[in-house]
């Protein structure tokens, strides 16, 4: 597996794989070819069904130049390899193709070639699932943090110093802030309210309303196109740092617990990503916000006190009561469900870990089988679940507006 370097990357919002990864396609495309006069790019399946609510055009010409480059948008067809697709075309002065390269959004930010020769990110770890990982923990007495840092090396301790202080930064920032989130719906921020409501409620009510109003920070600061941390994707990216706040302030842990738990949720979502997938637009979002609840669920647990088995069960509890999630924004934006989605993820990642503290640990369905299911229910929903805004809520917001307009 590659290392959790791939998974946490610091950047900015509204999508991983809309945004972010189109926009380091193109600078991978200019560097190959920077002479060219113009360029064509094209957008295939979920990349064009959502694209402008993703704001993926923007994101493309920010780096090949407003002026200097075409927008194609192709719905309707998905490229071989992932219904996120992108073509890139090189252009001479007489309009020849001087270039052409495909690329593939894979999730989280992260870009594939089709080129076989492509270069792959580097594997890291050794073992390939979470049950060989965590037979080898109870056999040595190791953590999954420590199993992290002999993989990765020391050095991994700064990065993910620097993940937390992005997080944290990003929790701050939302909830200071009000207004209006930019795009067609004219969705108003909730963190700022939830957070004084929170305040001035009784004791019953803080845990829910502080892990909600640090969620919808970190989510409002994303649509927005704030800078977060993808967790494992900016769809989801307010679950772990939600969590993790609100575990600061009530339990007090060292901020180098922090980084361990930071580093097994790294862990957790990179077997996700490697044997299932992280892509709202190849699995919905049960491969976003589901894989955020079994990170963060496995995070809180730990800090807990919680065993390498405890851990484990609590993972597959956040991924599997979230299987068969559908992906559906509103008019394609990463709001409507996206942001209250990440509030309940994180409540319930935090209910997960203390089930899973309370127990042995013991339990009948295994994490790694929980991925197979995940990825399987993903390929078996129709694509209008799978990001492309055409089912689901997002239909039916599409049909109400169309009535309004016409004044039925």
């Amino acid at each position: 597996m590659e290392s959790i370097k791939e998974l946490y990357r610091i950047g900015i919002g509204p999508s991983s794989s809309h945004t972010m990864g189109p926009k380091k396609a193109a600078e991978i495309f200019k560097k190959r070819c920077p002479d060219a006069c113009s360029y064509r790019v094209t957008l295939f399946g979920s990349l064009a069904a959502t694209g402008k609510g993703h704001m993926t055009d923007w994101a493309v010409v920010q780096v090949l130049g407003d002026n200097k480059t075409e927008i194609i948008w192709k719905p309707e067809v998905e490229l071989p390899l992932h219904p996120n697709g992108l073509e890139f075309e090189a252009l001479a002065g007489d309009g020849k193709v001087i270039n052409s390269w495909q690329a593939y959004s894979i999730g989280g930010g992260a870009v594939r070639g089709a080129e076989s020769t492509d270069q792959q990110p580097v594997q890291v770890y050794d073992l390939p699932d979470l049950a060989s990982i965590m037979e080898m923990c109870e056999k040595s007495g190791l953590t999954y943090w420590e199993y992290v840092e002999r993989c990765e090396g020391a050095d991994i301790w700064d990065f993910l110093s620097q993940v937390w202080k992005t997080m944290v930064a990003a929790v701050k920032k939302g909830l200071e802030t009000q207004g209006v989130l930019p795009g067609s719906i004219g969705l108003k921020r909730q963190a700022w309210s939830y957070y004084k409501k929170t305040k001035l409620a009784g004791r019953s009510m803080q845990q829910t309303g502080l892990v909600t109003s640090y969620a919808l920070a970190v989510s409002e600061q994303n649509a927005s196109g704030g800078t977060i941390v993808t967790a494992p994707t900016c769809g989801a990216a307010g679950v772990v740092p939600a969590v993790l706040y609100y575990l600061k302030e009530s339990q007090k842990p060292t901020e180098t617990e922090i980084l361990h738990s930071l580093a097994t949720a790294g862990l957790i979502g990179t077997i996700i990503k490697q044997n299932g997938s992280i892509s709202g637009a190849e699995v919905g979002c049960q491969g976003e916000v589901g894989s955020a609840c079994a990170m963060a669920s496995a995070a809180a647990t730990q800090i807990m006190g919680g065993s390498v088995r405890q851990i484990e069960y609590a993972a597959e509890m956040g991924l599997e009561h979230h299987l068969g999630l559908t992906c559906d924004p509103v008019d394609g934006l990463v709001q409507i469900p996206c942001i209250e989605r990440n509030a309940c993820a994180a409540s319930r990642a935090i209910s997960r870990a203390q089930m899973a503290y309370l127990s042995d640990g013991v339990h009948r369905i295994p994490f790694d089988e929980v991925v197979q299911v995940m990825k399987q229910t993903g390929h078996d929903l129709p694509n209008l679940y799978r990001e492309t805004a055409s089912g689901g809520l997002a239909k039916v917001y599409s049909d109400r507006a169309k009535k309004a307009v016409l004044g039925c």
